[in-house]
């Protein structure tokens, strides 16, 4: 399995039940048959430009293991889902993570 960066914008006036709509994200992970490594939810946002005649938008962010089938179920039913205004779903660059983990030890290292 292959490791992705779920990012999803979810309606704002679903602020207070969110977990709902998270959990249907979640369940869609689940059912692709992938796993949710890490899960953060970043709040009510003010968006760069209206989408779907929004302003603001509830972010969530999930690191996930998916199968090489996976992100295109996924990316497929989320287009289709009233709740989420946009999502990003891209697969995490390994070298790029390395780098940065070796800087950030460096960095740590100096002082």
């Amino acid at each position: 399995m292959k490791e992705y960066e779920l990012t999803v914008l979810i309606h704002p006036d679903l602020e207070a039940d969110l977990e709902k709509a998270l959990g249907v994200v979640r369940s869609l992970v689940a059912d692709a048959g992938g796993k949710i490594v890490k899960e953060d939810s970043w709040g009510k946002k003010k968006l760069a430009y209206a989408i779907k005649g929004e302003h603001f938008a509830n972010y969530a962010y999930m690191e996930c293991e998916l199968p090489a089938d996976a992100p295109l179920k996924i990316s497929n039913t989320l287009n289709i889902t009233e709740n989420v205004l946009r999502y990003l779903l891209v697969r995490v660059d390994e070298k790029a993570r390395k780098a940065a983990e070796e800087a950030a030890k460096k960095a740590a290292d100096k002082e």
